[in-house]
């Protein structure tokens, strides 16, 4: 075979290589190291960007990143240690520090990440069970958050993980004891709502019967000044008359007979008296 048949011979073998995916050389991005695995068992760790070389058929190459990642579970039940179930849903902040360590323990950063839920969601459940659900609403929950960051990420350094922060996004009741809860915030709200209508109520009652006891005052105290000037006017009108009398009887007489007769006398009265009588007297004379 000729040194061109050769030559030939190469590239057609090098270009089936690539067409089966068998490239000897792989690319480690910025964001990424890799572990190059021979027959199992990892031999290399690439942690610096660039062009690398592998064998291949016989070694493959697992990338993980090395950034900051977020890790956001599922809603999933915690029991308080006041026995009240809560939905947690939780985030985290994690990163891989040792790619070797959590290729030996897991292959793979998927397989990482499901441990990194066990680990956090465990230490979740012990911490919060220590607590009140009203400490973990609005009192302790950063301290509480603390404890569980710091506790998770000592578990997880064993496998190369490093968690950075983990936080709950969102507790919530679940839906059965949300439905008891709020039949109870509505009681609540009822009572106190009729407790307040009674109190009005009451006030109201209070206002109206001072209200009346103050009419009745103002009455009393009206007709008592009514009948004392009614009473000093009677007795300056007789005492008029008195002094009107003494001056000359007989006038007075005839002008309170004129007064007398005109009120009986008006057209709309019927008077039946005998005609000798006293009351007559100044209709007979002429």
């Amino acid at each position: 075979m000729t040194k061109q048949n050769l030559l030939v011979a190469l590239i057609a073998v090098a270009v089936l290589l690539f067409l089966l995916g068998a490239s000897p050389f792989f690319i480690v991005d910025v964001t990424q190291t890799a572990i190059v695995v021979q027959l199992g068992k990892p031999v290399r760790n690439v942690t610096t960007p660039g062009l690398y070389v592998k064998v291949p058929f016989i070694q493959e190459v697992t990338y993980f990143d090395k950034r900051l990642l977020d890790y956001d579970s599922s809603a999933q039940d915690v029991i308080t240690q006041d026995k009240k179930t809560i939905l947690i849903d939780n985030f985290a902040k994690w990163r891989i520090v040792d790619p070797l360590k959590v290729y030996q323990a897991f292959q793979s950063q998927r397989g990482a990440l499901q441990r990194l839920h066990d680990i956090i969601y465990s230490e979740l459940r012990v911490e919060l069970g220590r607590h009140d659900l009203s400490e973990i609403v609005s009192k302790t929950r950063a301290e509480i958050m603390k404890v569980v960051t710091e506790r998770s990420n000592e578990k997880a350094s064993a496998y190369g993980i490093e968690i950075q922060d983990v936080r709950i996004k969102r507790a919530d009741l679940p839906e059965q004891n949300e439905k008891a809860v709020f039949a109870r915030m509505q009681a609540e709200r009822e009572r106190q709502a009729k407790q307040y209508r009674a109190e009005g109520a009451e006030e109201a009652q209070k206002i109206r019967s001072e209200a009346e006891k103050d009419r009745e005052i103002i009455l009393a105290e009206a007709y008592r000044e009514a009948e004392e000037l009614r009473g000093e006017g009677d007795a300056k009108a007789f005492k008029i008359y008195a002094d009107a009398y003494r001056q000359d009887p007989r006038f007075f007489e005839f002008t309170r007979s004129m007064e007398a007769y005109k009120k009986t006398f008006n057209g709309k009265s019927t008077v039946v008296m005998s005609p000798d009588s006293e009351f007559f007297k100044y209709l007979k004379q002429r």
